[in-house]
């Protein structure tokens, strides 16, 4: 006759395994998706700092005579700048430029998905021979869509009118990271990663985040049209039709701009 375990002995061994199961539980992984704005921010916030004083900084690199494209990325600097952590540019600024002009500060979307996408929101600090600050502001930034990807994008100036100045730092601060900037139609549709996915239509806020590209150079009258022709919050409807507006006058013959 086979043997038979009583089940009073059976119930155990049971109980015993479904713990085992239990206990063996793999726990959630906390660890950011990469290429998400929290996994450059985890990032940016294991990096050390390279420097306690603008004196310290690097000013080797001359200001572009016209807006040339960098990208803000782990691979450069980073410096606490009022508490906040950043990575940052540097440039010296011409001598013989003739005053006031104004620098470029462009930015692109970095982000496959909607609900990833960011840009890197410049602010800026100029300075003068002794590397003391003159002036420090946050960039605001209005969205354009050009003819090329070089001007479509997000884009923001700020005015150099001091004989003094001569070093540029271009960085992000706390209030800039914790902001975003209106955007019309779909981030994606123009981010710098490609493909793009998940296009989708109408406006959004895009969250601000410390990487990505960053065009910065003197202002060309290229630039400065576009400048003027940007979004900077939703437009009434009975006085613009929006950023479209923008490439419908750019398919135009007689619209388009060749100006450097």
């Amino acid at each position: 006759m086979p043997f038979r375990r009583p089940l009073p002995f059976l119930l155990p061994s049971l109980f015993l395994g479904l713990c085992a199961c239990v206990s063996h539980t793999p726990t959630k992984d906390d660890t950011p998706r990469p290429g998400t704005r929290d996994a450059a921010m985890a990032a940016l916030q294991k990096a050390d700092p390279c420097c306690t004083r603008f004196s310290q900084f690097s000013f080797h690199r001359e200001l572009p005579a016209k807006p040339k494209r960098f990208d803000i990325e782990s691979n450069l600097p980073v410096a606490d700048f009022n508490g906040t952590r950043s990575y940052f540019l540097t440039f010296k600024l011409p001598e013989k430029h003739s005053l006031p002009y104004k620098v470029v500060l462009k930015s692109e979307m970095t982000g496959r998905w909607l609900h990833s996408s960011y840009l890197f929101a410049p602010s800026a600090v100029l300075l003068d021979a002794d590397y003391r600050p003159m002036q420090t502001l946050d960039v605001d930034q209005c969205e354009y869509i050009g003819w090329s990807q070089s001007t479509t994008g997000a884009l923001g100036s700020l005015t150099v009118d001091s004989p003094h100045a001569r070093y540029l730092v271009i960085y992000s601060s706390g209030q800039q990271l914790d902001g975003s900037t209106y955007w019309e139609q779909s981030p994606t549709a123009f981010s710098a990663d490609s493909p793009v996915k998940m296009a989708a239509t109408g406006s959004f806020q895009i969250a601000h985040g410390p990487t990505g590209p960053l065009y910065v150079g003197v202002m060309t009258p290229r630039y400065a049209k576009a400048a003027s022709e940007a979004i900077c919050s939703k437009p009434d409807p009975k006085t613009s039709s929006g950023a479209l507006s923008t490439l419908r006058s750019l398919i135009l013959p007689s619209s388009k701009d060749t100006t450097p």
